[in-house]
């Protein structure tokens, strides 16, 4: 996540960190996300889900006119649908949460974010040249299920007017590398998620913390390299 990387935004403005992003208003992606994770995004407003549950009433009413009148007026039905739909469907029951993973699974998952989001943190916090304070990776996952998961993930600051860093498309790729792949996808985290109905998880790093070895290696990698002048 960053303001390069959305359409709106004005959602990425906060004044605190580390902070959930999906709970003030739906995410529009841009760029690189391409038109499938735009329409994942999209999926998450409550009245297309609505709109979509609804589309047999609205069907059966098109398709048989006469039909229209008695379905307008059966509220009740309307909204069991839509409740099983969002309660039931595209959902876990809280109950039935601690089922969807075991606990060893979910530990070893979370442990495995902490410890490569910690990598990923000292990378950008010596290719920025931070020297001090606290750095977050948020990652943040949508609860839906039956759907591919939406993971957000943005690095926040403790300090500044917004608490959300802009990224480099460098930075982006050191994120998008360096935090999934076929040992720990998106949905592995999502099920660790689930079953501890925590959706948003914050990495610290304290900047001091880099060592001295990955701030050269940050400042070799970003030195562009020495043009030989003609004799």
């Amino acid at each position: 996540m960053s303001p390069q990387t959305v359409w709106n935004p004005g959602l990425l403005r906060f004044p605190t960190a580390p902070r959930k992003i999906l709970q003030r208003g739906l995410v529009l992606p841009r760029g690189q996300a391409g038109i499938g994770v735009f329409c994942r995004a999209l999926f998450e407003s409550l009245w297309l889900r609505c709109v979509l549950a609804l589309a047999p009433f609205l069907a059966t009413g098109f398709t048989w006119p006469s039909t229209a009148l008695p379905l307008s007026q059966a509220p009740i039905a309307m909204l069991a649908l839509i409740g099983f739909v969002e309660l039931r469907l595209f959902r876990v029951p809280r109950r039935k949460r601690d089922q969807v993973t075991t606990e060893a699974e979910a530990a070893r998952a979370l442990d495995t974010l902490q410890f490569r989001g910690r990598r990923i943190l000292a990378q950008l916090a010596a290719k920025r040249g931070i020297e001090s304070g606290t750095i977050y990776l948020v990652v943040e996952q949508s609860d839906l299920v039956r759907v591919p998961p939406l993971t957000l993930a943005s690095l926040q600051l403790d300090h500044g007017k917004s608490r959300l860093a802009p990224l480099s498309e460098s930075e982006r790729a050191i994120i998008r590398e360096g935090l999934f792949d076929d040992e720990f996808t998106e949905r592995d985290l999502l099920k660790a998620n689930l079953r501890e109905d925590v959706m948003m998880r914050a990495v610290s790093f304290e900047a001091r913390g880099v060592s001295a070895h990955a701030r050269l290696a940050a400042f070799l990698d970003t030195t562009p390299p020495a043009t030989e002048t003609p004799a």
